[in-house]
């Protein structure tokens, strides 16, 4: 018979049959003979696994197959899956195999898609876990940044490497997301690297799960942002605004920052290059909340549409140094909240009366606290115009959970 792909029961009984006739005449390798047989096998082979495939053996079939076959005792394998007690339940069926027990049982020579229980799977890459090893493990087990895990913070140590591996998964392993290349921080000299990483996962991880249009890059344009200060004038403004952003494709997060980052706000794209603004409320004011925002959006308008900066992590207290990109995003922010010529001519100072900027702030359609706020911290006087800022009312508002 001429060799052809074998699809049916016909077709493999025919090609057995045809391998007997050859086999008996036991023929030399590189004869004719000898290379139809040679291909026949091959083609009953793979009928042979599609079909017939063998089962995976479990686990901890493949574990004790493997102490069998090296003469292991259950005491050999502590250095592999832990204490004895770990060992005895693993054994005994009353433990799963954690990431880390995998890792290393995979030096004894067991595959790694054996005991991941999948068709060529790989562990995740060990920099994960070394990077992940310096995050701020305990605040996120109190944030609850691990579904389904209710056990104490020493129990999430031992369970490190899995607790990880689920909280960047969806993100994929190799997301960018993941690494601290391609991002501006700006007073970058007061904050935890490994914290900002751990905050920038959980972000771009809640704003993957929500469904928004498509953004279109150019979007945020001087018109659009001056839209969106409109907002402002409303009780629910900061509400408004959200919905705004959301139906133009431009997530908005809002996420407490973690111990050792002074966050205020932070502008980052995902892997499908849509836009996120992140926001802390570590200052619970209307006047920090706009200002903020827009200057998040400034760095979504003239940096992550254009540059190849992934993320803008910013501090938006004094002091620290600016550069131009910063300087950019705070002058766009300015300019689209109050028109430097509307703002000059007002000449509001620390001194005029509430009326004067509540009046102000009505000819424009925005928010008082807007330039109350600017007052504020253009004459460095953060007592004044108090009953204007908003304070108290965000958190409440988005229901983030004070610090």
């Amino acid at each position: 018979m001429k060799p052809k792909i074998i699809r049916t029961e016909a077709d493999y009984e025919a090609a057995l049959a045809r391998i007997d006739v050859l086999m008996d005449g036991d023929p030399e390798p590189t004869s004719a003979a000898g290379e139809e047989l040679e291909l026949l096998s091959l083609l009953v082979e793979k009928y042979e696994n599609e079909i017939y495939p063998i089962e995976r053996p479990s686990p901890l079939a493949a574990i004790q197959f493997r102490m069998e076959q090296a003469g292991l005792k259950a005491k050999d394998l502590t250095p592999y899956i832990g204490s004895a007690s770990k060992v005895s339940e693993v054994l005994s069926g009353k433990r799963a195999l954690s990431l880390a027990m995998i890792r290393n049982l995979v030096k004894l020579g067991i595959p790694a898609e054996v005991l991941l229980q999948a068709e060529g799977a790989q562990l995740p890459p060990s920099e994960m876990l070394e990077r992940g090893r310096h995050f701020p493990l305990g605040e996120m087990v109190r944030r609850g940044w691990f579904p389904g895990f209710q056990g104490s913070v020493m129990e999430a140590r031992s369970q490190r490497e899995d607790l990880l591996t689920a909280f960047v998964a969806p993100l994929g392993m190799g997301t960018a997301a993941f690494s601290l290349n391609r991002q501006h921080v700006r007073n970058g000299g007061k904050q935890d690297e490994h914290a900002l990483t751990a905050w920038r996962i959980r972000i771009a991880s809640l704003a993957i799960h929500e469904s928004l249009p498509a953004y279109k890059p150019g979007t945020v344009t001087p018109a659009f942002l001056c839209e969106l200060a409109r907002l402002s004038y409303l009780a629910e403004g900061p509400k408004l605004a959200k919905e705004f952003l959301n139906k133009s494709g431009i997530h908005v997060i809002f996420e407490r920052h973690l111990p050792k980052t002074h966050l205020d706000g932070a502008a980052l794209k995902l892997p499908d290059g849509s836009p996120v603004v992140a926001l802390t409320l570590r200052h619970d004011r209307l006047d920090n909340f706009w200002f903020t925002l827009f200057h998040e959006l400034a760095h979504v308008a003239l940096h992550l549409d254009k540059d190849d900066v992934d993320i803008f992590f910013d501090d938006m207290s004094e002091g620290g140094a600016k550069d131009t990109r910063e300087k950019e995003a705070d002058q766009l922010a300015s300019e689209a909240l109050i028109p430097e010529t509307e703002w000059k001519a007002a000449k509001l100072t620390k001194k005029s009366p509430p009326g004067d900027v509540l009046a102000f702030a009505q000819s424009l359609r925005i928010s008082p606290a807007i330039p109350a706020g600017r007052v504020r911290y253009e004459s460095k006087s953060y007592t004044v115009f108090r009953p204007l800022i908003g304070s108290g009312k965000l958190r409440l508002m988005f229901g983030i959970q004070a610090d």
